[in-house]
């Protein structure tokens, strides 16, 4: 059975809680909107369920099992924390996991209004998620690298997008961050993929941050592009006083990344609706927003 081929309902989920979790099986259950390698169920008012999809190996949301425990109680803002594993069987031959819910709208569907306060807030969230990760914390095989050994991607972003006379702008950026040092400290633990879609708002702030199967272990500036990425016009000086550990080299590289994200964004809201579940068609406005605040620097 392939991933296109799994066709998930909330009959099934509830099926597979009373095969494997019948405590839970009586609770509310009703489909989140979006996902793409996994699809998300809420689960009465406080759990969900993160069902593979496409992602082709349980990898990632063993990786949430075993390091989001160890996490989430010195992180100052909600996150999703394992409750329950979900095993292969013969109704759904993937992995499951139980999760506590996030409250709050994904950032993709909300707006920040508080711009300060969602600045303070990812500052302080990312100080306490940067601290030097053990030995065995996970390597990143598809991010992390420095900008410079990320060219191919970006390259082929900024073709792929039609961007007239800021192309020149952008590259500029971009070739900025390529020349930036490399991070020169241990490496720290890094979210890994910061965008609209993975953090909650709520009250007009940042409220919750979602999605950590790509979490690993390196360079914090692939988190710090999220400056420009998720926070309104004028925020990034603030977040980066408030956050004061990155360097200069450090804030040039994640402009870079930031630069290459947004491209991505926009790609997403050219081709996603079209090419992947979930797709995001709103995407492009948020990327293309979230360029100009790049190109406008701190």
């Amino acid at each position: 059975m392939t991933g296109a081929e799994i066709v998930i309902t909330a009959d099934l989920v509830r099926d597979l809680l009373r095969e494997q979790h019948p405590d839970l099986a009586g609770l509310a259950i009703s489909e989140v909107p979006g996902g793409w390698g996994n699809q998300m169920w809420r689960l009465g008012d406080e759990l969900a369920v993160r069902m593979q999809r496409r992602d082709p190996t349980p990898q990632l949301q063993f990786k949430e099992r075993r390091w989001l425990p160890v996490l989430a109680p010195r992180l100052p803002l909600p996150v999703p924390t394992p409750v329950r594993s979900g095993e292969p069987s013969e109704r759904f031959p993937r992995h499951w996991t139980v999760m506590t819910w996030v409250p709050g709208e994904p950032l993709d569907h909300g707006t920040i209004s508080r711009g300060a306060h969602a600045a303070d807030a990812l500052a302080d969230f990312l100080r306490a998620l940067h601290t030097e990760a053990p030995a065995d914390a996970p390597i990143a095989t598809d991010r992390g690298a420095h900008p410079k050994d990320c060219t191919d991607g970006f390259d082929h972003f900024l073709e792929a997008v039609a961007l007239n006379d800021l192309a020149a702008d952008v590259r500029a950026v971009w070739d900025d961050a390529v020349a930036a040092r490399a991070w020169q400290g241990p490496p720290v633990w890094v979210h890994g993929d910061l965008h609209p879609a993975n953090v909650v708002v709520s009250d007009g702030t940042l409220s919750g941050i979602v999605d950590f199967g790509d979490l690993f272990a390196g360079d914090p500036a692939w988190d710090l592009a999220a400056a420009w990425v998720l926070l309104p016009a004028g925020m990034a000086a603030r977040f980066f006083a408030r956050y004061a550990r990155a360097d200069e080299p450090a804030i040039r590289r994640a402009r870079g990344l930031a630069a290459m994200k947004s491209l991505f964004l926009i790609l997403m809201g050219q081709n996603g609706d079209r090419s992947l579940p979930g797709g995001k068609p709103h995407w492009g406005p948020a990327g293309r927003a979230a360029l100009g605040r790049v190109l406008k620097g701190l």
